[in-house]
Order: structure tokens, then C-alpha cells, then sequence
């Protein structure tokens, strides 16, 4: 049996289509356990434990679980080009299916099986295993990669660039619709638009404007992680990372999922470089140019560009060139969402069902008072001071 478990080292050494998996830290543990196996438990047990170690790290008890999520986060020419709707040639289906087969047997080990082979009778760690098939289960998978995604795209629904680079945000907002309260109307438009752009139907690039603390990026974040499982995500670009945009789309044209490019906090100087790459790309349409990607920028101003009295300055055609380059940014975007300052009524709404959330033991009338004092001392009635005020009572 051994013998057996020697061979699988081999054919795991061999993959080709899913060759990637080699570098995951946990995958790499395990091809060297497997080639130690009956070399004696001196040269076993260190890199048995390695394995469970780094499996355990992982959050992980399951070594079938966790070959399976890594294979299905694969990213590979195959699931590329299925994602591209192209028929991969058969000899690439073939190598795809021989390595699917290996990872089946990969995932289906166990502890008990490991140690019983190398002849090992420690008090060891265990993990789990059982016996499964993921040339059946990834087929399935790949039919529906408009869903799922691949790669860090299948793991992930929130991104940020460093560098050049797409990655992970590692801790995301985990927010929904249900904790944003009132903005009935302005959510309706964000998700109508963003339904649609999941639906395959044309959607806007969309500019939500409004005082600060009134919800803008939050229900962004919320639309994203509400729609995750019908493959949504979100790629936040700051302002100095606009002129990379063009970049950023080659790299998310073909992929089978929908992507909001989220712009948070937008608003430019005149001369701004990042001004006319954002101003280029929405007049020539990024929805029409990418069906997957749309933009949807945050801003506290109306005309994003900061105006100065010395714009004004100068003969009767100068000063209208340069209040109509100050506007025509915000007029490029389809879909404009003002999120309106709350009013008292609104605002200690907000507040109560904060409250009762939190399973705040206060009376009402102590609490509206409260948060009425709270909201005068910062000159502010907003979504975002009604949650720092209930925060506060929380902490005390």
C-alpha cells in the first residue's frame, strides 16, 4: 500500500493544468509526506506534522475540503477558457481530467491511512478525509463559473490594487442592506442598477452624491456582499490609481463575473491628471466597452472638481469654459443618487432601530434625547453619527 501512496506523490508531482496547486503551502506538505512514506518515521512524522500544521492554520480539519476549495479557486488555462467561452482542444481536457483524477485521490486521504502506511504508531494530530470525486463535482463547478469565479475571485468578493496588483482585501466591511436604515428610494436605484448589470442588461456608471455620514459607500459595500453569491464583486481604485484604469479593464473584460469599480470620496483639483482618465473613460462608456465592469463613485460635492473664484476670472468665454469643464465630469455618469442629510425624525429613527439591534435596555424618550444632544454637539444629524452614538453607549 505504500507503494501506492509513493506512486501518488509522482502523479501529484506530475500535474500539469492545475500545476499551481504545487506552490499551496499545504498541497507542498503533503507531496513530501507522501514521498517520506516508507522511509521511516525519523524522515516521516517532521513533515507529517509540517502538513497538519499548516492544514490547521488554514482553518481547516479536512484535507478533502481543503483540496477541493483550492482546486475550485484554481487559476488555470482551462477554467480560462471556459470563462472565455472557448472549447478547450481535447488533448487539454485530457490532461485537465487525469489531474482532477489526482487531486480526487489527493483529497480523498486521512490520517489514519497515512500513519497506518508509514508504519507509524505515535499519539499524532489527525485530520479528516474522505472519499471523493471533483472531476464530477468541478464539471459542475465550471458550468456555472459565472457564479463562482476562479482564482482569488472565487475566495474573494472585495479587492483593492497595490501596485499594479488586484488583491484581497483582508478584512472587508461585512455590511448588508438589512443594517441600512431608511434610503428606501436611494438603495432601490443602487440595486436596480446593479441587478441589471448581473442580469446582462445595460447598467450606468453611477455617481452617489450627498452630505458625509449619509450611507453612500457603506450601501456600495452592502450591495456588493448582498449579491456575492450571484457573482458580484467589488475592486476599490483610489483617486491616484485612476490613470490605471484602462489596465484594470483588460485584466477584467473576459472574466466571467460582474465587477463594480468603486471610487470612494471622489472629488479632483483643476489640472488633475487623474481628472481626465476618469473623464476619458466614462465618455467612452466603460459599460459598453466591458459588459462586466461599471463604476460607481462616492462624493461629498456635487461637480466632483473644486471650483476657485480665479476660475472665474477672465473674458465671458473663459469663465463659462471653465464652470462647464467644473460640471461635465458628473454629467458623463448614467445614474446620479443623492443621499440627502436625515432630518430629526429620520435621524432618530436611525437611532432606535440601532438600539433595538443592539438590545439597548434605555427608554425612548431618554434615548431620543440623547442621541438629539449628541447630533448638536457635532452639528451633524447623519446615518453615521447615529451609529457612533449608539457605539458609544455600547462601550459604556
Amino acid at each position: 500500500m505504500a507503494k501506492k501512496l509513493s506512486k501518488l506523490a509522482l502523479r501529484l508531482r506530475s500535474l500539469t493544468v492545475f500545476r499551481d496547486l504545487l506552490d499551496d503551502p499545504v498541497i507542498a506538505a503533503l507531496a513530501r509526506c507522501l514521498e517520506r512514506i516508507s522511509q521511516g518515521a525519523e524522515r516521516f512524522v517532521p513533515v507529517y506534522g509540517e502538513l497538519v500544521s499548516r492544514l490547521y492554520r488554514e482553518g481547516y480539519v479536512s484535507l478533502t475540503d481543503y483540496v477541493r476549495d483550492r482546486t475550485f479557486d484554481s487559476d488555470n488555462v482551462y477554467i480560462r477558457m471556459k470563462a472565455a467561452g472557448r472549447l478547450p482542444d481535447k488533448l487539454l481536457i485530457d490532461g485537465a481530467v487525469l489531474d482532477l483524477e489526482t487531486l480526487s485521490d489527493t483529497a480523498s486521504l486521512n490520517s489514519e491511512r497515512l500513519l497506518a502506511e508509514a508504519g507509524c504508531t505515535l499519539p499524532l494530530a489527525r485530520f479528516e478525509g474522505k472519499k471523493i470525486n471533483l472531476t464530477n463535482e468541478y464539471g459542475e463547478r465550471a458550468k456555472e463559473i459565472g457564479q463562482y469565479g476562479y482564482g482569488i475571485y472565487a475566495r474573494h468578493a472585495m479587492f483593492c490594487l497595490e501596485g499594479r496588483d488586484i488583491v484581497p482585501v483582508r478584512h472587508p466591511d461585512p455590511i448588508r442592506l438589512s443594517d441600512l436604515v431608511d434610503y428606501q428610494r436611494e438603495k432601490e436605484l443602487i440595486t436596480g442598477n446593479t441587478l441589471a448589470l448581473l442580469e446582462g442588461k445595460p447598467a450606468a456608471n453611477m455617481l452617489l452624491t450627498g452630505d458625509a455620514g449619509t450611507g453612500k459607500s457603506s450601501t456600495v459595500k452592502a450591495v456588493a456582499n448582498e449579491y456575492r453569491d450571484r457573482g458580484l464583486r467589488i475592486l476599490e481604485v483610489r483617486k491616484e490609481q485612476l490613470h490605471q484604469l484602462p489596465g484594470i479593464l483588460d485584466q477584467l473584460t473576459e472574466n466571467p463575473l460582474k465587477f463594480i469599480l468603486f471610487i470612494d470620496d471622489l472629488s479632483f483639483q483643476k489640472n488633475d491628471d487623474n481628472f481626465s482618465a476618469l473623464k476619458a473613460m466614462l465618455e467612452g462608456s466603460v459599460s459598453a466597452k466591458s459588459k462586466n465592469v461599471v463604476i460607481y463613485a462616492t462624493s461629498n460635492r456635487r461637480h466632483l472638481v473644486k471650483e476657485c473664484f480665479s476660475d472665474r476670472e477672465g473674458d465671458e468665454v473663459h469663465r463659462r469654459d471653465a464652470m462647464q469643464e467644473a460640471v461635465s465630469l458628473s454629467e458623463r455618469f448614467g445614474l446620479r443618487v443623492t443621499f440627502q442629510r436625515p432630518d430629526k425624525a429620520t435621524y432618530l429613527n436611525i437611532v432606535k432601530r440601532l438600539a433595538q439591534e443592539a438590545r439597548l435596555d434605555l427608554p425612548e424618550e431618554e434615548l431620543c434625547a440623547q442621541a438629539e444632544v449628541f447630533a448638536l454637539n457635532r452639528s451633524s444629524r447623519s446615518a453615521r453619527a447615529a451609529r457612533q452614538f449608539v457605539d458609544g453607549l455600547l462601550a459604556k
